[in-house]
């Protein structure tokens, strides 16, 4: 397989990395397993060129991957608009890519974790 188990069943794994995914586009920066990062960073660099495609097929791949969470509130006077993850992604984060052709993420190693001595990184959108 071309890909880790992480030692979890395959509808856990597919939430985590789900959710890991959806955490690195909102907030640009996680800190996770050294494992989990490197398989993180596929689904991310996916995401984001789908991102810089803008299509509605595109928009929709994405859509069924990304969770629906809250990215940002932004207040304009009496406006006050939310932005979803989704749309961070396809309005903040595809363009500041658009001139580059993969490698959207970084990882530095950190720490080992103090419990079981696990690799601990830090993965983060690069700029």
């Amino acid at each position: 397989m071309s890909y880790r188990k992480l030692g979890r069943t395959s509808s856990q794994r597919k939430a985590m990395m789900r959710d890991l995914t959806t955490d690195l586009l909102i907030n640009g920066r996680i800190q996770t397993t050294e494992a989990r990062a490197k398989e993180i960073r596929k689904t991310a660099d996916q995401m984001i060129t789908l991102g810089k495609k803008g299509d509605l097929a595109a928009r929709r791949k994405a859509a069924a991957y990304v969770r629906n969470e809250v990215a940002d509130v932004k207040e304009d006077g009496d406006n006050i608009r939310i932005q979803t993850a989704l749309q961070k992604l396809f309005e903040d984060i595809a363009p500041r890519f658009a001139e580059r052709n993969g490698g959207y993420t970084r990882i530095m190693k950190t720490v080992q974790r103090r419990g079981d001595a696990a690799q601990m990184v830090i993965l983060e959108l690069v700029d």
